[in-house]
């Protein structure tokens, strides 16, 4: 039996900055930064810096996250998997104006209908997290599938990470399971480019933002794969829910997504 791996971060004066440019401008601004940052050390391809990403995404039934209400603007549960990797990580991410902090643990993919069940095993590595769905009353409601380019660098507060996510997909979700992907597009005329580093924007970000004239923006991958799934009319989560019933308001466009 696979043993859960389990790791714990809390990062000060955690920062992030996303960008939202069109595919041409990203693959530009992707070839600047392959000749001035090193490779992710978990990725592969022709330059060590792609992967595919899935991730389930959480949520209440009033859609709480979505809305951003209360602790729920501060706190997303997911799962992830890399590729078709049978192993997952099970993933809390909470968020402060000074501090972020994320826990993460492993667990083979089969062990994924443990999550529904109402029995609690303490010895079980997603036990935690368990734990936490059922008194946060959250559930699956989204998958969204994507790809990624990473570049790293480092600074005198620690490393710096470069992201370039695009070829984005989103697809309802009815439990804690990985789907084959067959998902609507979203965000298909831009790419998502983020920026991570601590307190200080390091002068390698800086250069890129004056090289480029990026003008940072609001964006989040999982409301706009909601709003995908509302606008054509496609049920999620294990009551089938109509997002159009419980998402008031249009549809929100990328640059208000907090």
């Amino acid at each position: 039996m696979l043993q859960a791996f389990n790791t714990r971060e809390t990062r000060e004066a955690a920062r992030e900055i996303k960008f939202l440019v069109a595919p041409d401008v990203a693959a530009r601004i992707l070839e600047w930064s392959r000749a001035r940052m090193a490779p992710d050390p978990h990725a592969s391809g022709a330059f060590g810096d792609e992967y595919r990403t899935t991730t389930l995404y959480f949520d209440t039934n009033a859609f709480a996250v979505y809305h951003r209400q209360g602790s729920f603007k501060r706190s997303k549960y997911r799962i992830r998997r890399y590729g078709t990797s049978d192993v997952v990580f099970l993933e809390r991410k909470l968020r402060t104006s000074t501090m972020l902090s994320k826990r993460r643990t492993t667990i083979p993919i089969e062990d994924l209908p443990r999550l529904s069940q109402t029995d609690l095993d303490a010895n079980w590595g997603g036990f935690w997290f368990q734990q936490r769905l059922a008194a946060r009353r959250v559930a699956a409601v989204c998958q969204v599938t994507y790809s990624r380019h990473a570049r790293v660098s480092s600074s005198p507060y620690g490393t710096v990470r470069l992201t370039f996510d695009n070829e984005i997909a989103a697809q309802p979700c009815y439990g804690p399971q990985f789907d084959p992907p067959a998902g609507l597009p979203v965000l298909s005329t831009h790419t998502i480019v983020e920026m991570k580093y601590r307190a200080v924007l390091p002068a390698v970000s800086r250069h890129l933002v004056e090289e480029f004239a990026l003008e940072p923006t609001s964006v989040s991958k999982y409301r706009l794969s909601l709003d995908a799934l509302r606008r054509a009319d496609v049920p999620t989560g294990a009551a089938r829910v109509n997002l159009n019933e419980v998402l008031q308001g249009p549809p929100m466009a990328p640059g208000v997504n907090a």
